[in-house]
């Protein structure tokens, strides 16, 4: 007898179907076929002991499972529930075959019968609602991320036995449901560091709240303990709450990278990444044998921090440079092509010079000659091209420590850079892929940053006087137009210029010598 029944595999972030024909015919042996991995391979044996578990069997007779498209990879022990089921059905241990076709099944058996969770669901679930199904079996720790998608019965179970039963009609399983948009409202607030708990600091809480207002990258160099990191965690508490939209996202590349935690239904933060300076190219930007999402997807519609800077591989910070302007990550191997979404926002943290107290006020850096600049070199210059915003972190006063006086609230701040968003989507709503002052291409600068004959001058002077470098110019009147929008102004003002100027602390002929 020949039963089909369905499955998905993962491509990027999106699924394709995957059709599972299973024939039960006179004979012996197992065969298995349509390009599937080790892993898919092995659920012969996983299947046989979960069923004996429950008193069924894998019947002794010739068995060919195929899994189409032939041409598509099929990866990891989600598949097992899916060829169990075919094969009770080909084989008649189970009556409801003519109901297979309505839902969509997957999970990973254990040795006795339990069904354990899997990776991808979410991406799964809307392929399965677009292509019509009626609904979803999957283990019942991923159902609520499943549930998401509205007009598809998601049914999560424990164990092949409710699945069983279900199919013969002798047990109904409860469909997942939740309330999306209360799900999504409900974590909109969760950031529980606060920009009130820093003290002093005032210039680079400034300095931040350019930054997430118009999405630059940012990058905070000073000596130990000057508050970098401290500043750098509380930034997401600042940016823009998600839209369910960039939340769906999100939470497809967490899903499909397994980063979503038990009985968890959406992301509705944004994602902070911070990985150590030990990781290795492939980790950051993904990849693998089977490509899998890297930390800059992970941290996309949110913020990837990379703290100590310099001590990253060289080669690790140079493969930052292509994703960060594109916003996309194209992963090639031989056999496939995997396309992941990498709009993140950038804050770097660095020491200035390897001892750490170059420019510090109090304590004498004891470096040798030219140590700085050797320091400052490992990151390259297309890289800091890439980073309109430097700033130079000064050690806290011990009267500004001691202060017992709050500083403002992040929810405040964010307030201003909700607003700023704002006029940027309105500026840029008729342009493709452009949401922020950070993504104007040149042709969009010279319509929407035109500066008058005092800014021009005040550019001009900084560029002599202080040796900033050509590079900066683009920088400071992307920064500029940001500073303009959170005061409201139409125009670009030479008070915005100024401010952008003291942005560009690398770019000055001084540092380092």
């Amino acid at each position: 007898m020949l039963v089909k029944t369905f499955g998905s595999a993962i491509q990027g972030i999106f699924a394709t179907t995957v059709t599972v024909e299973v024939a039960v015919e006179q004979g012996i042996n197992f065969f298995l076929v349509g390009l599937p991995d080790n892993a898919v391979k092995e659920s012969h044996q996983r299947i046989s002991s979960a069923l004996n578990y429950y008193g069924y069997k894998i019947p002794g007779k010739k068995i060919v499972i195929n899994m189409a498209p032939a041409d598509i990879k099929k990866e990891g022990s989600s598949y097992d529930l899916t060829i169990a089921v075919g094969i009770l059905a080909a084989s008649e241990q189970i009556t409801g075959a003519d109901r297979l076709g309505q839902y969509l099944i997957m999970g990973e058996l254990s040795l006795d019968g339990s069904v354990k969770p899997i990776k991808g669901v979410l991406p799964i679930a809307m392929q399965a609602k677009k292509e019509g199904f009626r609904g979803f079996i999957l283990p019942s720790s991923n159902a609520k991320e499943a549930a998401i998608v509205k007009g598809l019965d998601v049914l999560g179970v424990d164990n092949i036995m409710q699945v069983i039963n279900f199919f013969n009609g002798t047990e109904s399983i409860n469909k997942e449901i939740i309330n999306v948009e209360e799900e999504f409202e409900k974590g909109l607030h969760g950031y529980e560091l606060d920009f009130a708990d820093v003290k002093g600091q005032e210039n680079i809480k400034r300095a931040m709240e350019v930054a997430a207002a118009g999405s630059h990258n940012i990058l905070l160099v000073g000596s130990p303990g000057s508050g970098k990191t401290m500043l750098a965690k509380r930034l997401p508490g600042i940016l823009p709450p998600l839209t369910l939209e960039e939340s769906l996202e999100t939470t497809k590349i967490h899903s499909v990278a397994g980063k979503m935690g038990l009985k968890s239904s959406i992301i509705s933060v944004r994602p902070f990444r911070s990985p150590h300076h030990t990781i290795s190219d492939i980790a950051l930007v993904g990849g693998g044998m089977y490509p899998q999402p890297g930390e800059i997807s992970l941290a996309h519609n949110g913020v990837l921090f990379l703290d100590e800077l310099p001590e990253f591989r060289r080669s690790v910070l140079e493969v930052l440079r292509q994703p960060m302007e594109e916003r996309i990550i194209t992963i090639s191997r031989t056999k496939q092509t995997t396309e992941y979404p990498a709009s993140f926002m950038l804050v770097a943290a660095m020491n200035p010079c390897p001892c750490g107290y170059y420019n510090h006020p109090s304590v004498p850096c004891t470096c040798a000659p030219g140590a700085v600049n050797k320091y400052m070199s490992k990151i390259s210059g297309p890289l800091l091209d890439r980073i309109d915003i430097q700033c130079e972190v000064v050690p806290v006063p011990f009267k500004e420590l001691s202060d017992k006086q709050q500083g403002e609230k992040s929810e405040v701040i964010r307030q201003r850079v909700i607003n700023a968003r704002k006029i940027q989507a309105e500026r840029f709503k008729d342009f493709e892929n452009i949401h922020c002052n950070a993504q104007m291409t040149p042709k969009l600068m010279r319509e929407f940053c035109r500066t008058d004959e005092r800014s021009l001058n005040l550019i001009k002077n900084a560029v002599n006087k202080l040796g900033l470098s050509a590079r900066a110019y683009d920088r400071i009147l992307k920064v500029s137009r940001t500073i303009a929008d959170l005061e409201n102004s139409v125009d670009i003002q030479p008070s915005h210029i100024a401010e952008a100027i003291n942005y560009r602390s690398l770019d000055r002929e001084s540092w380092g010598r």
